[in-house]
């Protein structure tokens, strides 16, 4: 059972926003998998409203790879006719950004929490970005309500911790952060700079990991005096020649 819970993945290209290339998280979220000679990757893009754009520029970033690339969309309507054994076919399901709390809300009616609880008991890895990172958690810092940060507390939780993304890029996130995991908002929690990955086996932290050099992962904790604690846990570099 396996989780990468990051606030990175995709790398932009000279050609647009929507032109995206597989970067070292992606791909080690592949590796985690086991390295299959086609490995299966399903797309969700909830969180942005299953945004045609999105789902384009996935597969263009996988395109002449061996992977088979899908994806699932709920809006308007599922476009597989079997979502759990479609999610259950993968080797890893990577989720998009966006609105967590939308995202949580649209899984529920569906069902689709239970199915990703399925999917990772079942060995499939769960992967994504931001609110695709969030979601695994118990909850974390969302501005999904409103420019102002507020917390999300009804995570998917296979994770028992709290999670903050984009750490190092949003001023407001890690001071929202601290005092949610100080209020007793959030449990402990972890964080990630931009380009950081955090790699959990069953519900244990076993590294972070980093495209790019200068950046961290955090655990928050809650002090004995009521403040939080904040502890830097430095990455691995991953070897983007590796790939």
């Amino acid at each position: 059972m396996q989780i990468l819970a990051t606030s990175g993945g995709f790398l932009p290209t000279d050609y647009g926003p929507f032109y995206w290339r597989r970067g070292p998280l992606i791909e080690h979220a592949i590796a985690l998998a086991g390295n299959p000679d086609r490995p299966r990757i399903c797309h969700v893009g909830t969180a942005q409203g299953d945004s045609v754009n999105g789902v384009a520029a996935f597969y263009r970033a996988f395109a002449g790879s061996d992977a088979r690339a899908s994806h699932l969309e709920l809006f308007s309507m599922p476009n597989v006719p079997d979502v759990r054994a479609h999610l259950l076919d993968q080797d890893v399901i990577w989720v998009g950004g966006g609105s967590v709390a939308n995202l949580l809300a649209v899984w529920r009616v569906h069902g689709v929490d239970d199915m990703m609880r399925e999917a990772w008991e079942a060995g499939v890895v769960l992967a994504g970005v931001s609110a695709g990172s969030i979601c695994w958690h118990v909850g974390g810092t969302t501005d999904s309500f409103g420019h102002d940060l507020r917390a999300v507390t009804n995570g998917l939780g296979l994770l028992p911790y709290g999670n903050g993304v984009h750490y190092d890029t949003e001023e407001r996130r890690r001071p929202v952060l601290h005092q949610l995991v100080a209020d007793g908002t959030l449990p402990t929690s972890y964080a990630t700079d931009d380009g950081v990955g955090l790699h959990y086996r069953g519900t244990e932290l076993v590294e972070a990991i980093a495209d790019r050099p200068d950046v961290a992962a955090y655990k928050v904790e809650r002090g004995p005096d009521g403040t939080a604690v904040e502890t830097r846990i430095e990455p691995r570099l991953l070897n983007a020649a590796d790939w």
